[in-house]
């Protein structure tokens, strides 16, 4: 082995053991919000159950509680905390792959309500921490402006590929995909009016398609 080779290696090592330090993290502090709130949620407390250090809880979570809030958001929001573009997961390449455009946007109806199922509690935690005075405002604004940019995505991509509707912009398309999939449009449909989540999947699939695709004529 190459001095070269050893390098890599012990810095590929390196990142593979902060990445699981930062689940662990990750998944005691979902647990612990979950169960008592994130005000009665402590660093200590999270640190014991992901059996790390106080430091390294503060080190693996820039901004101390709120950088903790946000890593819970990040991990959950992807499903795990692997560094992969949202784009590059496999998921989002089934997506873009699917030639059938009507199939194409059930594919991101179901990845979409599966993204609701994770990150609802945790978001309903946090929201209610925000309404409180837990200092998590600006959390919550920056995870709005990032899913209101992520729509753009599939707005664009139906586009490139011709099945945006005709007269209706990237723009436009993408700020109805935001609002059609917002986590407080799924409550209601969950906890209010009682829809299962494929009930939800199948819905919004054909409000994206009624929304965004080009009407086929009627025979």
């Amino acid at each position: 082995m190459t001095e070269h080779t050893r390098r890599r290696y012990r810095s590929d090592l390196r990142q593979e053991n902060a990445q699981a330090t930062r689940q662990r993290i990750a998944d005691a502090a979902r647990a612990l919000m979950l169960e008592r709130g994130y005000a009665a949620t402590t660093m200590v407390d999270v640190a014991q159950a992901a059996g790390v250090a106080v430091q390294t809880l503060y080190s693996s979570c820039p901004g101390g509680k709120p950088g903790l809030a946000k890593l819970v958001y990040d991990v959950t929001l992807a499903g795990d905390g692997q560094p992969i573009p949202q784009a590059a997961r496999p998921q989002v390449q089934a997506i873009i792959a699917e030639p059938d455009p009507a199939r194409k946007l059930l594919l991101f109806a179901e990845m979409a309500v599966g993204i609701y199922e994770r990150i609802g509690p945790v978001h309903r935690v946090l929201r209610s921490a925000a309404a409180a005075g837990g200092g998590l405002t600006d959390l919550l604004v920056d995870t709005e402006r990032q899913r209101r940019t992520g729509s753009r995505g599939p707005a664009e991509h139906l586009a490139e590929v011709g099945e945006l509707r005709v007269g209706l912009t990237v723009e436009r398309a993408a700020d109805q995909i935001y609002v059609l999939t917002s986590i407080e449009l799924f409550e209601r449909f969950t906890e209010i009016c009682g829809w299962s989540l494929a009930d939800c999947r199948d819905w919004l699939a054909r409000a994206l398609a009624d929304t965004l695709l080009e009407p086929h004529p009627r025979t």
